[in-house]
C-alpha cells in the first residue's frame, strides 16, 4: 500500500493539473521569444511560457492593455508598451516578472486604442543590440495619424531621442547597431488584406554612418516587420500565389530572397526574433520557427487563472438605452437596452426584463396598441426575425416571421394590433398579419431604403416616404384594402415624416419649400437651411381647414329630437372608432402649412387637436419640443428634450431629458420633470461568452447585407465565417473579439470596413503637461535647454503655445532650471515632473545660462498636445518655401483631410492667395473625408469675362478664383477620398 501511495498522489495531480489548466488557449498575440522563453498578449495581459508550451504564468494584472513584450538580447528584461499610469508609454520589467518602470512620457492621444486602425501610440519595436536602448514607434510629435517615427530610450528612462529617419514602424538593428532595417509605414492594424496601393510597405536598411538608405524588397506586395539576424533579414509579406503573410529571407551577401513558409489559411501575424528562432501568431495560436531547421512548429499553451474579464456578471444597463416606448395607458415604458427588452412601471412595481438572453440580440421593441404584446426583432435563429412576447413577462415568446432574409429596421404595429409594418435592408417596405403569419410586400425602391412609415388610426392606410431617383423624395399612402399606392407629394419638393391625426383627418409631413438663401462671408456664393416647415393634406374633402375664415354668428337651438339624433350619431361612431375616409383625387391640391417658423422639424405625433414636434434649426442652440393647437391655432414651446413618445390612449407621454425618463400627461405648457422613472431595476445577468458570440454572427451578418458588392468580391463568406468562429471561444477581452471580427472583414481586400467600439474597462487616462517646445538634456549642467519654441496663435485656443504667451519672459535656448520649485539637474525626464498639469499654473525658472544666478520665474498653462503646434509650424514653413522661392507669385495650402478641419483650412489659406499666379494645393496625409467636391468646385472654375470699376483693380467674374496653373501634391498617405479629389485635378488640368 504505501509503494502505491506516491503513484496515486502524482495520478491525482496529473488530474487536477489538467483539470485546472483547462484546454488549449488560442488568441495569443504579439509574442516574442528568448531562448526557452516565450512572452505573449492574452487577453489584454502579459503571460509567460515554455519555448515549447504548457502552462503560461500571468506576469501582468493592470486594467490597461500591456502589448508589444520585447526581450533585451541578454534576456533579463521586458520591454512593452503598457497603460500603467493613464497613459499608453514604454515600461521595463524584470523578464520572470516584476514591478513595471516607465520609462516615457508623452501626449495622451484620441486615436490611442489596439482597436484602432491606426493602432496604440508609442509601441515597443525592439532594442538595440547594447541593450541599453529601447526603440519604439511614437506619434508624439506628428499631426497626422497615419505617421509615427522612430525613437529610442534608455533604461533610465531619459528624454528619447528621435532616429534620423522621417517617419518609420517596424525596425531591426544590424548586430553592430551601424544599420537598422525598417519599415516606413505603419498599417498593421489596418483590417484590409492583399492590399497593393500606395501604402504597401517595403523593407529598407539605413546606414547611420553614411545616411543613406537602400530597399531591399521593392515588390508590390507588402513586406514588413523585418527582423536582422547576422547576414539575414527575416521578413513578412503577402506576395506569391496565396497572398498570404509568409515567412520571408533576404541574405545580404546574395541579395537573395526565400519563401520560409507556405501557409494559406491565415496570415503570420507580428512575428518577434530571438537568438535561436522566430515566435509568431497563425490563425491565432503560437508558432515557433528555428532558425537553423527552418521548421515551423506549433506551441500548445494553456492559461490557468480566473479569466476574470469573460465571467459573467450582473450588469446595470440602464445607461445602455437604445430605444424606449410607452404602453398604452400610460402605466409602465418599455426599453431596449443591451440586446434585451425591459418595462418598468411609472411608480409601483417590479422592472421586469421580458428576454434576458445574452447569446441574441433584441431590437427596436414596440408595446401593441391593445397593451397585451411587447414586439421586437431577435436573431435568435441567427437571422433577424420578428417576435411577440406577452407583456406580463409570463409566456413565452411567439415567432411571427421565418426565414429572415436580411437586417429589418423598426416595426410598427397597426392601431388594431393585428399587423406589424416594417422596412429592411433589401429597400422593401413589407408587413405581416400576426393571425394569418401572410408577409405582404407594399414597394420596393431601387434607390435607398425605406425607414419612414405610419399607420392610419383604422389600420386601412400606411402612410410612407418613397426615395426616388429622378425627384425629390415623395409621400405616398397605400390602401390595404385595394392593395394600391397614391402619391401624396410631387417630386419638386423634398417630403418626409408621415403622421396621420388621431382623427384621421389629416396627413401631417415635413418638407423642404422655403428658399432663403444665407450669403457667404468668403465669396458671391449662398447656401441654404432651415427650409422645412410642416404640412398636411386634407384627406377627405369635406375636411375644413382648420384655418378657414371665421365669422363670429349667433347659435340658434336646434329641435330636441334632431339634437337628439346627432347626440346618438356620435355615440355610435365613439363605439364604431375613427374611420379614415381618402379621396385620392385632388390630394397634391390640398395641402396646408402649418405657420410656423421656417426651420429643421421633426419627430412628428398627433393627440387629438394637438400636434407635437421638435425643432433644430440653425438658430436653435439646443432642440425645442413644440406643441401646435389647431384649435386654437397657437404655437407653444414645452422645453428642450431629448425625445417622446406619446400612448396609445393618447393621455400620456414618455419624456426623456438628458438621460433620464418620465411618463407624464401631455403636456400644454413647460415640462418638468418631478418623478423620474427609477431605471435601478434594468439589471442584466451577462454571460459574454454568448454575448461574445452573438456579436461575431451580428457583425458577419452586417457585413453580407450592407457590403457594397453582392458577390463579397468573390469571396465565400459563408466559408469566411466558419474559418474564424472557432477563435471567438478563446475571447477573454473585448478587444481581442474586435481583432477577430476584423481579420475576417479584412478578408474582403477593400477599404473603410473598420470595426471598432465595445465595452471593457480602460485605464483612467492622466495627461501629461506639454509646453509647445524641443527640449534636450544639457550634458554639461544637468539642466534641461529649449532647442525651439513652437510658434502658435494664441488668440485660437486650438494653437496656443505655451512659452509663447503674453508675459512669458522666456526664449530659445534658455534653460529649465527648475519645475515648481524642485531642480531639473536630478531630473531624467523634465515631462515626469508635468504629469497631471494640463491646464494649471506650473512655474517654470528659466535662465539664459545654466545658473541659479540672473534667473527668473515664470508662470504657463501646459497643454495636452502638441501635434496641432507641429502642424502649424510645418505649414508656415512650407508657405515661407514657396514664398521665397517664387518671390511671392505663388500660393500654398494644405489640406489635413476632407471633413470640417480640412475644409477649414482651405478656407483660411485659399481665399488671402487669390492674387497669386499659380497654386500649390497640398493633401500630402490627407486622409479622405467629404467635401472635396466644394474644394473641386472652386479650384477648376473658368474665367468668363473681368470686372472693372474705377480706381480700382480688375477682378475675375466668377470670382474667388485663381486661374493660374494649380499643383496637387499626394503622397502614400493621401487616401480615401483623395483618390477622387487628385482624379478630378487631372481632370481639369488635362
Amino acid at each position: 500500500m504505501k509503494k502505491l501511495l506516491p503513484v496515486i498522489f502524482i495520478s491525482l495531480f496529473i488530474i487536477f493539473s489538467i483539470s485546472f489548466a483547462g484546454e488549449e488557449t488560442g488568441l495569443l498575440r504579439f509574442p516574442t521569444i528568448h531562448e526557452n522563453q516565450i512572452v505573449f498578449t492574452y487577453g489584454g495581459d502579459l503571460y509567460s511560457v515554455a519555448a515549447d508550451g504548457g502552462i503560461a504564468r500571468k506576469l501582468t494584472n493592470h486594467v490597461g492593455m500591456e502589448l508589444f513584450p520585447r526581450f533585451s538580447h541578454d534576456g533579463e528584461w521586458l520591454a512593452f508598451t503598457g497603460q500603467y499610469d493613464g497613459n499608453t508609454e514604454v515600461y521595463i520589467m524584470p523578464a520572470d516578472g516584476g514591478v513595471p518602470k516607465r520609462l516615457t512620457y508623452t501626449a495622451t492621444l484620441g486615436r490611442d486604442d489596439v482597436s484602432d486602425r491606426m493602432g496604440p501610440n508609442n509601441l515597443v519595436m525592439g532594442w538595440k543590440n547594447n541593450d541599453k536602448e529601447i526603440v519604439f514607434r511614437s506619434r508624439m510629435k506628428s499631426y497626422n495619424s497615419f505617421n509615427g517615427e522612430l525613437f529610442l530610450v534608455d533604461t533610465d528612462g531619459t528624454l528619447p531621442n528621435q532616429i534620423p529617419v522621417p517617419r518609420g514602424g517596424f525596425t531591426s538593428f544590424s548586430p553592430d547597431d551601424k544599420k537598422m532595417a525598417y519599415n516606413r509605414i505603419f498599417r498593421e492594424f489596418r483590417t484590409w488584406k492583399r492590399y497593393r496601393g500606395g501604402m504597401a510597405d517595403d523593407v529598407w536598411i539605413y546606414d547611420f554612418e553614411t545616411k543613406k538608405v537602400e530597399n531591399i524588397t521593392n515588390n508590390p506586395a507588402q513586406d514588413i516587420i523585418p527582423m536582422w539576424a547576422g547576414d539575414n533579414i527575416y521578413f513578412l509579406s503577402d506576395r506569391g500565389d496565396y497572398q498570404r503573410m509568409n515567412l520571408f529571407v533576404y541574405n545580404l551577401t546574395s541579395k537573395q530572397t526565400r519563401q520560409l513558409t507556405n501557409l494559406t489559411d491565415f496570415d503570420i501575424k507580428f512575428p518577434s526574433l530571438g537568438k535561436n528562432a522566430i515566435v509568431f501568431e497563425y490563425g491565432g495560436f503560437l508558432y515557433r520557427f528555428d532558425l537553423k531547421t527552418e521548421e515551423a512548429k506549433k506551441i500548445t499553451v494553456r492559461i490557468a487563472d480566473d479569466m476574470v474579464n469573460g465571467r459573467c456578471e450582473i450588469k446595470d444597463v440602464s445607461k445602455n438605452v437604445s430605444n424606449y416606448e410607452i404602453s398604452p395607458d400610460g402605466k409602465r415604458a418599455l426599453f431596449g437596452a443591451r440586446g434585451d427588452v425591459f418595462t418598468v412601471p411609472a411608480e409601483h412595481g417590479p422592472t421586469r426584463n421580458l428576454t434576458a438572453t445574452s447569446g441574441a440580440h433584441e431590437r427596436n421593441s414596440k408595446w401593441s396598441p391593445d397593451g397585451k404584446w411587447i414586439a421586437y426583432i431577435s436573431d435568435v435563429t441567427g437571422e433577424d426575425e420578428i417576435y411577440i412576447v406577452p407583456q406580463c413577462g409570463k409566456g413565452k415568446p411567439i415567432q411571427i416571421t421565418k426565414g429572415g432574409e436580411t437586417y429589418k429596421y423598426q416595426i410598427c404595429w397597426s392601431p388594431d394590433s393585428k399587423k406589424l409594418l416594417w422596412g429592411d435592408r433589401r429597400q422593401r417596405l413589407r408587413y405581416i398579419d400576426i393571425e394569418k403569419k401572410e408577409i405582404k410586400e407594399i414597394v420596393k425602391s431601387d434607390v435607398w431604403e425605406m425607414r419612414d412609415y405610419s399607420w392610419a388610426p383604422d389600420s386601412k392606410w400606411i402612410a410612407y416616404t418613397k426615395p426616388e431617383e429622378k425627384t425629390m423624395n415623395k409621400i405616398y399612402l397605400y390602401s390595404l384594402i385595394k392593395d394600391k399606392s397614391y402619391e401624396v407629394t410631387d417630386g419638386w419638393y423634398s417630403a418626409n415624416s408621415p403622421k396621420f391625426s388621431s382623427d384621421g383627418k389629416y396627413l401631417f409631413f415635413i418638407s423642404n419649400r422655403d428658399f432663403r438663401p444665407t450669403y457667404s462671408w468668403t465669396e458671391w456664393n449662398h447656401i441654404y437651411n432651415d427650409m422645412s416647415r410642416i404640412y398636411f393634406v386634407t384627406l377627405n374633402k369635406k375636411v375644413q381647414s382648420p384655418f378657414k375664415p371665421k365669422s363670429d354668428e349667433v347659435t340658434i337651438k336646434k329641435e330636441t329630437e334632431k339634437s337628439e339624433k346627432k347626440k346618438k350619431d356620435k355615440s355610435e361612431k365613439k363605439k364604431q372608432g375613427v374611420i379614415v375616409n381618402v379621396d385620392v383625387d385632388g390630394l397634391k391640391d390640398r395641402i396646408v402649412a402649418l405657420p410656423i417658423k421656417a426651420s429643421a422639424y421633426g419627430n412628428l405625433a398627433s393627440a387629438g387637436d394637438n400636434l407635437y414636434y421638435t425643432r433644430r434649426g440653425s438658430k436653435d442652440t439646443k432642440p425645442v419640443f413644440l406643441l401646435y393647437d389647431l384649435k386654437k391655432q397657437k404655437e407653444t414651446e414645452l422645453g428642450s428634450i431629448s425625445g417622446y413618445e406619446i400612448s396609445a390612449d393618447k393621455k400620456k407621454m414618455l419624456v426623456s431629458q438628458k438621460g433620464s425618463y418620465a411618463i407624464i400627461d401631455l403636456p400644454k405648457g413647460k415640462i418638468k420633470l418631478d418623478k423620474k422613472l427609477n431605471l435601478s431595476g434594468m439589471q442584466a445577468h451577462l454571460n459574454k461568452k454568448k454575448e461574445w458570440a452573438q456579436i461575431y454572427e451580428e457583425c458577419w451578418r452586417q457585413m453580407r447585407e450592407f457590403f457594397y458588392a453582392p458577390n463579397m468580391h468573390g469571396v465565400d463568406w459563408d466559408a469566411i465565417r466558419e474559418k474564424y468562429r472557432p477563435l471567438v471561444k478563446y475571447v477573454n477581452h473585448r478587444v481581442d473579439l474586435t481583432y477577430i471580427i476584423g481579420e475576417m472583414i479584412g478578408e474582403l481586400s477593400t477599404g473603410h470596413t473598420y470595426v471598432g467600439g465595445g465595452e471593457w474597462e480602460k485605464a483612467k487616462r492622466i495627461q501629461t503637461g506639454l509646453l509647445g517646445a524641443q527640449i534636450v538634456k544639457d550634458e554639461k549642467s544637468g539642466y534641461f535647454q529649449i532647442k525651439k519654441i513652437l510658434r502658435g496663435q494664441n488668440w485660437d485656443k486650438t494653437l496656443v503655445s505655451p512659452l509663447t504667451e503674453v508675459g512669458v519672459d522666456v526664449s530659445a535656448e534658455d534653460y529649465i532650471l527648475a519645475v515648481n520649485g524642485k531642480s531639473t539637474r536630478t531630473m531624467k525626464n523634465i515631462y515626469a515632473s508635468l504629469v497631471n498639469t494640463v491646464g494649471k499654473q506650473v512655474t517654470l525658472k528659466v535662465n539664459s545660462t545654466p545658473a541659479e544666478k540672473g534667473s527668473h520665474d515664470i508662470v504657463v498653462k501646459p497643454i495636452a498636445d502638441e501635434a496641432n503646434l507641429y502642424y502649424f509650424d510645418w505649414v508656415q514653413t512650407n508657405i515661407k518655401k514657396v514664398t521665397e522661392a517664387t518671390h511671392g507669385e505663388v500660393g500654398y495650402l494644405h489640406v489635413p483631410d476632407m471633413g470640417v478641419h480640412g475644409l477649414n483650412e482651405f478656407v483660411k489659406y485659399f481665399y488671402p492667395q487669390l492674387k497669386k499666379k499659380a497654386l500649390i494645393i497640398d493633401v500630402r496625409g490627407n486622409g479622405g473625408g467629404n467635401v472635396s467636391p466644394m474644394l473641386i468646385e472652386r479650384l477648376r472654375r473658368e474665367i468668363a469675362m473681368i470686372d472693372m470699376a474705377r480706381n480700382r483693380i480688375p477682378g475675375t467674374d466668377p470670382g474667388a478664383m485663381i486661374y493660374g496653373p494649380k499643383v496637387c501634391l499626394l503622397d502614400e498617405f493621401s487616401a480615401s477620398e483623395i483618390c477622387s479629389f487628385s482624379h478630378f485635378r487631372q481632370k481639369v488640368d488635362h
